[in-house]
């Protein structure tokens, strides 16, 4: 397959709106809750910059995975929920983990054991 053909394969594109460091987590709190605002999305992802968050937001937005929701309170609120779009990984992501749970277990093992050592 050549490249021009791989660019428009649907994995690709898939990946490409998935990749980003700090999506894969962003989708995992928003599966878990059913709205979150920006402050407890900042807050419960460890060493994200600010900026960098809104940027991963906004892209996510961009490829209708989330829905970006403001609230006309003071001061304003801001929520993000997932889109059926978003909604609609859910399968996949599973069958991701499961597949890394599987293939790449000590990378997982790995990270269980240093949850168990910090806590």
């Amino acid at each position: 397959m050549q490249y021009q053909q791989f660019k428009h394969c649907g994995l690709n594109v898939a990946l490409n709106m998935l990749s980003g460091k700090w999506k894969p987590i962003i989708l995992y709190h928003l599966f878990h809750q059913q709205e979150m605002r920006f402050t407890e999305l900042w807050r419960i992802i460890p060493k994200v910059a600010k900026k960098v968050l809104l940027e991963h937001l906004k892209q996510m937005e961009a490829h209708e995975l989330i829905i970006r929701e403001e609230k006309h309170t003071f001061p304003p609120e801001v929520y993000y929920r997932l889109s059926e779009r978003g909604k609609a990984l859910g399968p996949a992501l599973s069958a991701l983990e499961l597949w890394a749970n599987e293939y790449a277990a000590d990378e997982v093992t790995e990270l269980k054991q240093r949850k168990k050592v910090t806590a």
